[in-house]
């Protein structure tokens, strides 16, 4: 189940697993991630499907097999196999690495602010004066 989530929220649902977060965002798109997701696939349809089958590469290819009840199945069944391997990059981009190596803590990671002066220094030499007063939030 997945924890500290907002229940009203498109990509949470209590029978969608967290590993299977990264093949609904590839189903569905994600646009923060420039994902574009396959047509024809929506939240609804993709919590459904992968609250069955859990992965991409797990859905039938015959819709006629597909457990859950799902409005235009045919099509989405098309769309799928036409686009797996879209699908199965899109998953790849959307999958929070943990195998990176890092040597920072994470109190290292932290955001800490912009740095004022070589911003400032930025924006009056590229002529973004509009920008100066945007950070919220400055480096100490």
């Amino acid at each position: 189940e997945i924890r500290n989530c907002d229940w009203s929220s498109d990509v949470c649902s209590p029978d969608l697993a967290p590993a299977s977060i990264p093949d609904y965002l590839a189903l569905v798109g994600d646009s923060a991630d420039g994902i574009p997701g396959l047509r024809g696939w929506g939240a609804k349809s993709s919590s459904l499907i992968l609250a069955e089958y859990r992965h991409i590469e797990s859905i039938p290819s015959d819709p006629g097999e597909w457990t859950p009840p799902v409005r235009g199945k045919e099509r989405l069944a098309e769309s799928l196999q036409s686009g797996m391997n879209d699908a199965l990059l899109y998953r790849e981009l959307a999958t929070l690495r943990r195998d990176v190596p890092l040597t920072e803590a994470l109190d290292d990671l932290a955001w800490r602010g912009v740095p004022r002066r070589r911003f400032e220094e930025f924006c009056d030499r590229w002529g973004f004066g509009g920008l100066r007063d945007r950070p919220h939030r400055w480096a100490e």
